[in-house]
């Protein structure tokens, strides 16, 4: 993982850094499509009109980065798994683009008010399971 997390991959470790994001964007892209399908299907599916199934690949994706950025700050693991978990499945769990495309066409269809509640809880919502995440991966192992 970049900036705080990690240096970017160089040297002679950087194919096998390679792998391991491209191991965790493997898992994490059906895993994304999977739950968000899931989701939206539960939620009323093709009729939904908020969406549901990014809002939770998204939440969760905070969440497990909150974890594992907290574990990885704490010094409970391998840089690797920063790489794996953190830049290969969350990254690909996640989708602000998905998230942006979304939140726009409720906007032109009307849907104001559930554009701007898409973006607020989406904001919240995330920074909040980042934020639970990484004090309870070092309240448990720092």
């Amino acid at each position: 993982m970049g900036g705080v997390l990690g240096d970017p991959p160089r040297g002679p470790g950087a194919r096998v850094n390679w792998l391991l994001v491209v191991a965790g964007a493997a898992v994490g892209a059906p895993l994304r499509y999977l739950t968000d399908r899931a989701v939206q299907s539960r939620r009323g599916g093709a009729d939904a009109v908020f969406p549901w199934g990014t809002f939770t690949v998204n939440a969760a994706a905070c969440l497990v980065l909150g974890v594992l950025s907290g574990a990885l700050l704490a010094g409970a693991l391998p840089s690797q798994l920063g790489l794996l978990l953190g830049t290969g499945l969350c990254g690909a769990l996640s989708t602000y683009s998905t998230f942006s495309y979304e939140t726009l066409r409720l906007a032109e269809r009307g849907w104001t008010f559930l554009a701007a509640a898409n973006v607020a809880a989406s904001v919240l919502v995330g920074l909040g399971a980042v934020h639970l995440g990484s004090e309870a991966a070092r309240l448990l192992l720092g």
